[in-house]
């Protein structure tokens, strides 16, 4: 890049070519004018804006006269573009009428965006040789002037106040033209600013004329910062968004450098060459508050009143601004380190933030960088995410001192948001809330006069007049922010002071700020001083949020009196320290003071209080007889409760089966509808409440990923479940209740004892009667799960009836539409087909939706090393509870034949033709055990009676149905067993071990020696028992909410050891379970002997076919690698499978299985149902049954589906180190898994929360264009 310069001459070709390019841009005034721009031309100008960056990108180290020469003439043919950008793009006032059209202006401020490094680079360039510098000033300084013709041949106006005259320019920018544009003043007060810092301001006069003319160098940037003021005013809202956009990026951290911050600069450049009263007398004149402060103001026109307090504060707020913000290198004498430090702390003030917030509030330099990470440690400390989230800093207490609430990188809100917590921190803290500036650090030489600005005689009349409104109680010409302003100035002359004094003699200190302050106003008989004033705004009750803020400054100006009364150096230091002391001794009494009142408020509290005790014994006393009575009554109620509860007490309460089935527990329910908020008990006979649910499609159970799924359901017969769980239909809640009926509104707006033997006799019997009824000369069905024989024909089939019957509960005719409703729901969504209340499979689905809703709960549970019971979450707990006895009560909706119908199949235990199995090819739990259950009380059902099974019936059918399945599961489970594992002996032979081994022997018999019988005992038992504990634990859950019998409390606790007890005990089961075997062999041998030598099952376990095995595996979502550069660099090696071109794609990977799919692509699009559909939401048709997890791997998005219209973004698992996301991969720094938030992902998806997700998401982000989702 140097080498072009020296011999090309590089710049000045580049800025010769922008020249070229923008002339049609140019106006009369040969000023640029970008109405109507053309993009397309514009991106030609950042293109060659983007060449001048690469060339000055680097800072020569060694400067040659060649390179001076070329650099400055390179320097000159930019300032010509910087000439015609000053003032650029006027605008005046609108009065009367609104703007019609906004005009164009984001090209000008893109443009002066894209020169922000240009601008820096080349003041830098110019900085690193100090006759270069001074030089380039001399031209700039050139460049200014011939652009403030104007300026200087109009006419004069007089301003006078306090004895001081200025002679200005007759100019208002309320009623004139004015640019926010003025990039040659600016680089001129850049170019100043390395001059102090190189110390060569001395020399300016070699190079510049005499006639500086610095009050035509501070007008334009001073007209910019009025400009801003009166926007904030109001006075300018005629003119539409088009200004108040500019006025925003003027100020924002994209622009400000080269914008804001220069006009500060520029004024910090006049306060130090010009008089300070003449200055001030400037910056009234052209904030137009001259008048103000003449005291010739009298309306009481409100709007008028608010804009004059409103300009105040504004001005207040600059010259705070001009005197304070020395965080400059060449202002003040600090580094870019404390600048960098200071911009974070203010930041930190507002809230903890996390690093890319902190990193977006800070300017980048022309590489990018801000500097961050080199001292953002030295300030805060970070603070790592949790789950959800993202890693903070939090500032260092140590650097609170720091805080300066008038920092001018502040927004409005910024401010009142810091402001309020810093107080609250101090009132926490048990502190006055008095913010004072910090201690500034001192100007460099250059710019040591500015200070002289806050002692001069306007700034004390502006205090006065201020503090003398805000006493005066007919003034409304004050506000309490503006008052905070006058502190605040008058707390940095007094730290000026107090520094001066202790830095150096008495006498040579200059800087009388406390003499000035302490002047009387005038020589009138009732003239004030500025003490005085404040000592009367202490009284004021407005005020009184700002009373430890004037007792701050009444003790600072007897700290700098009494450093003034002292005669030397070591003296005022001695001083120093005892007016440390004198103000801890302050402080300690105002800390015993607020004790004091601490105390005496609770004093009072404890009054109230023994007041209300002594009232309410009086109360008693007086109504006495009410009183006695209450206590009796409730008295009884306890007996009668303690009396209730003591069966839970007994041994057989918690026991779930059978004739010693424990009481259910049964609340009065009394909910509360969310709709209309009126409460009704929860009967059978009332009007139905309801709970909102979620019905889904489901793969989360899956044991094999990718087995194609039916999109239509018209063929499928959902009485069996394959133990694969390919796809379920699950039911979830949000747990809120409501009426039916508003729910409708809204949405449009015995006890004899009985063997196993009998009762199987008896339910053949009952069967048998229903295929001589109903058969109609079909095949008589035939139980798989019983003895080939029908039973004892003589054996009446009416005789089930003898066994316990009650009649069958009445529902009201409003829960009945509420069933219907909601069963017709799970069958159209579990099966995809249109609605059809009449449709057999409607029960099928509901049981299938119970079984399966229950087994992902358990899942879910098991996976978190969660309590059975005592982790439920509320929602769960109540859409359980729901979901049992809407189950129920659907039995008794539906026609019972077509119960008793279904209950026979599930009986017969084919599913779908001979060659299957019952034993290898369905999942018992969610099959057999729900479903037969649910539809057992169908047999007690008659055409001339309507009855169902009393509760000792139940007991026994719940019990023996229970018993024979979890017969079958364990035979399954030994029959599946997994003898390739390596058979290394974990425990002693036991009693389980034994009868393991007994039993697998006598099965290996009837199995002609499919079955191997050499397998350890302890390892049958150990399989055994890990296979069957999940059906136990879903079996648990399920006879929980149906019979409402209380569980052990093993069960409520996470009592790994006792679990297995307490379940078996709970259902009613032996802990070495084939002593089940044991008490029924006689009964169950036949049905081993007939389920074991089954042609179909002898095939598959010699043929070894491929099997589900239990306990299940739990799934999870692929494993992900750590760097997330492994996943890009995969991603740059994906080729789609159906495009032959390089086009760059869109891989995107299912977190379900793996698959890498080409995204948003028309190449890879399928047709579903005739529509057009993306590779990904037919990806997870079959996948995930419509739902879908996948990671977008170019932008680091996670994306959840569901269906194929619905969609969301969700925060990807990679955080960088400060504990953030990066989506789009805009910030570029390294990212890493964080297995905390990709195990909550997981959770999303075990939780079925998807869907809710997506739903949540869409109700937040409402867009106008939504993204197109079927085709992603």
């Amino acid at each position: 890049a140097r080498h072009l310069i020296e011999e090309q001459n590089v710049i000045s070709v580049i800025t010769e070519t922008l020249l070229e390019v923008l002339p049609e841009y140019l106006d009369r005034n040969n000023k640029f004018n970008f109405q109507g721009y053309s993009q397309d031309k514009l991106g030609r100008v950042y293109a060659v804006i983007c060449d001048l960056k690469y060339i000055l990108i680097s800072k020569p180290t060694v400067w040659t006269e060649r390179l001076r020469i070329q650099f400055l003439e390179g320097f000159r043919s930019f300032l010509k573009i910087l000439t015609c950008m000053q003032g650029m793009e006027e605008i005046r006032r609108q009065v009367g009428q609104h703007i019609e059209v906004d005009p164009d202006w984001e090209a000008a401020i893109a443009i002066q965006m894209q020169l922000k490094n240009i601008l820096l680079m080349f003041q830098e360039w110019c900085a690193c040789d100090e006759e270069l510098l001074l030089v380039a000033y001399k031209d700039c300084h050139k460049a200014v002037m011939r652009c403030s013709t104007s300026f200087m041949s109009s006419s004069k106006t007089v301003v006078q106040l306090c004895g001081h005259t200025l002679e200005t320019k007759s100019y208002r920018v309320s009623e004139d033209l004015v640019s926010i544009h003025l990039p040659l003043s600016r680089t001129l007060a850049g170019l100043h600013v390395r001059l102090s810092r190189l110390g060569a301001v001395s020399r300016l006069h070699e190079f510049v004329p005499f006639d500086f003319q610095v009050e035509i160098l501070v007008e334009y940037p001073l007209r910019c910062l009025v400009l801003v003021a009166q926007v904030v005013a109001e006075m300018w809202r005629r003119n539409g968004l088009s200004l108040i956009s500019q006025v925003f990026y003027y100020q924002d951290v994209k622009c400000r450098e080269e914008m804001y911050d220069k006009d500060i600069i520029m004024l910090q450049i006049g306060a130090s060459l010009m008089d300070p009263n003449k200055f001030l007398l400037l910056i009234l004149q052209r904030y137009e508050l001259a008048d103000a402060f003449n005291k010739t103001i009298s309306t009481k026109d409100q709007d008028l009143i608010k804009q004059y307090n409103t300009l105040i504060e504004e001005m207040l707020q600059v010259l705070i601004y001009i005197v304070g913000e020395r965080y400059v290198p060449g202002v003040g004498n600090v580094t870019k380190e404390e600048v960098t430090m200071r911009e974070i702390v203010h930041l930190l003030c507002i809230e903890p933030m996390p690093h890319s917030a902190i990193a977006k509030n800070l300017p980048e330099n022309e590489n990018n960088e801000t500097g961050l990470e080199n001292v953002i440690n030295k300030v805060a400390t970070f603070k790592k995410p949790g789950v959800s989230g993202h890693g903070v800093y939090e500032l260092k207490d140590e650097s609170l001192k720091d805080f300066n609430m008038y920092f001018y990188h502040y927004s409005k809100t910024q401010h009142s948001k810091a402001e309020h917590m810093q107080k609250k921190r101090r009132k926490q803290e048990n502190k006055d809330e008095a913010l004072p500036p910090p201690p500034p650090p001192e100007f460099c030489p250059a710019f040591s006069k500015v200070v002289n600005l806050l002692n001069c005689d306007i700034m004390m009349y502006i205090l006065r007049t201020i503090f003398e409104r805000a006493v005066d109680i007919d003034s409304n010409l004050w506000t309490e922010g503006m008052l905070q302003m006058a502190f605040h100035i008058l707390a940095l002359g007094l730290l000026e002071e107090k520094q001066q004094l202790q830095k150096a003699p008495e006498e040579e200190v200059t800087f009388d700020f406390y003499h000035k302050a302490s002047r009387l106003g005038s020589s009138a008989m009732n003239a004030q001083n500025i003490q005085m004033l404040l000592e009367k705004l202490k009284g004021i009750p407005q005020l009184e949020g700002q009373k430890d803020m004037i007792t701050w400054i009444l003790q600072m100006f007897d700290t700098v009196k009494r450093l003034r009364e002292k005669s030397c150096l070591i003296v005022a230091t001695t001083s120093g320290s005892e007016s440390v002391k004198n103000d801890e001794i302050t402080h300690d009494k105002e800390k015993a003071e607020r004790k004091r009142k601490a105390e005496a408020a609770r004093l009072h509290r404890q009054k109230i209080m023994a007041q209300m005790s002594a009232l309410q014994k009086n109360f008693i006393e007086t109504h006495k007889l009410m009183y006695d009575s209450t206590s009796e009554m409730s008295g009884k109620e306890d007996s009668i409760m303690e009396e209730e509860s003591t069966p839970a007490v007994s041994d057989y309460s918690r026991i779930a089966l059978g004739p010693k089935r424990g009481p259910s527990v049964t609340e009065k329910e009394v909910m509360t509808c969310i709709l209309c908020q009126e409460e009704q008990e929860v009967k059978i006979e009332n009007f139905a409440m309801v709970l909102s649910a979620c019905v889904q499609k489901s793969t989360a159970l899956t044991q094999h990923r990718g087995k194609p799924i039916e999109l239509s359901g018209e063929t499928i017969d959902p009485l069996f479940m394959d133990p694969d769980l390919a796809y379920g239909t699950y039911t979830g809640s949000c747990g809120h209740v409501m009426h039916a009926v508003c729910c409708k509104k809204d949405a449009e707006a015995v006890a004899q004892h009985m063997t196993l033997a009998r009762w199987i006799h008896t339910i053949l019997a009952r069967i048998s009667g229903y295929n001589m009824k109903h058969a109609k000369g079909e095949s008589p069905t035939v139980p798989v799960l019983f003895d080939q024989g029908m039973g004892d024909s003589t054996l009446e089939f009416h005789s089930i009836l003898s066994l316990g019957v009650q009649s069958l509960i009445k529902y009201s005719n409003s829960i009945k539409e509420m069933v219907i409703l909601f069963a017709t729901t799970i069958y159209r969504i579990g099966l995809k087909v249109p609605p059809d209340e009449t449709d057999p499979r409607v029960p099928m689905m509901t049981w299938s939706t119970c079984a399966f809703t229950l087994q992902a709960i358990e899942n879910l549970l098991g996976d978190e090393g969660k309590p059975l019971f005592g982790a439920l979450q509320n929602r769960q707990h109540n859409g359980l509870k729901a979901l049992m006895q809407f189950a129920i009560a659907q039995r008794i909706t539906c026609p019972q034949v077509l119960i008793q119908k279904h209950l026979i199949r599930l009986l017969s235990g084919r599913v779908f033709s001979e060659l299957l199995l019952l034993l290898l090819f369905t999942c018992l739990f969610h099959c057999i055990l729900v479903g037969a259950v649910l539809a057992f009380p169908s047999l007690y059902w008659d055409d001339t009676v309507d009855l169902q099974p009393s509760s000792i019936s139940s007991s026994y059918n719940h019990l023996y149905l229970f018993h024979l399945i979890t017969m079958a599961h364990m035979l399954q489970i030994l029959l599946t067993i997994d003898t390739d594992l390596p058979l290394v002996q974990v425990q002693e032979e036991s009693e389980e071990a034994r009868s393991a081994s007994s039993f697998l022997a006598e099965i290996s018999q009837y199995t002609s020696g499919c079955i191997g019988s050499g397998i350890p005992g302890w390892y049958l038992w150990v399989s055994l028992k890990n296979g069957i504990t999940p059906y136990l634990r879903c079996a648990t859950l399920f006879f929980h909410y149906l019979l409402g019998v209380t569980p052990p409390e093993e069960l409520l606790t996470n009592a790994a050891e006792g679990e297995y007890s307490a379940l078996c005990s709970y259902l009613s089961l032996p802990t070495n379970l084939f002593l089940l075997f044991r008490e029924y062999w006689d009964t169950v041998r036949p049905l081993l002997q007939r389920w074991c030598a089954d042609p179909a099952l002898l095939n598959c376990l010699k043929q070894k076919s491929t099997i589900v095995r239990y306990p299940r595996k739990r799934n999870s979502l692929i494993e992900l690698p750590d760097d997330y550069s492994c996943l890009l660099n995969q991603a740059s090696h994906f080729r789609c499978p159906r495009s032959a071109d390089d086009e760059r794609k869109h891989p995107v990977l299912c977190l379900f299985c793996g698959a890498i799919l080409c995204s948003q692509n028309i190449c890879c699009q399928e047709i579903v149902n005739g529509e057009e559909v993306g590779a990904c939401i037919f990806h997870a048709l079959h996948c995930g049954a419509g739902v879908c997890i996948f990671l977008k791997i170019r932008e680091c998005r996670v994306v959840l589906v569901e269906g194929k219209a619905r969609g969301c973004a969700y925060p990807a698992p990679y955080l960088d180190e400060y504990g953030e996301t990066d989506p789009g991969l805009k910030r570029g720094n390294p990212l890493h898994l964080s297995r905390e938030r990709y195990r909550k992902l997981h959770l999303v998806w075990q939780q079925h929360c998807i869907v809710e997700e997506i739903a949540r998401s869409q109700e937040t982000n409402q867009m106008l264009f939504g993204f197109n989702w079927q085709l992603l």
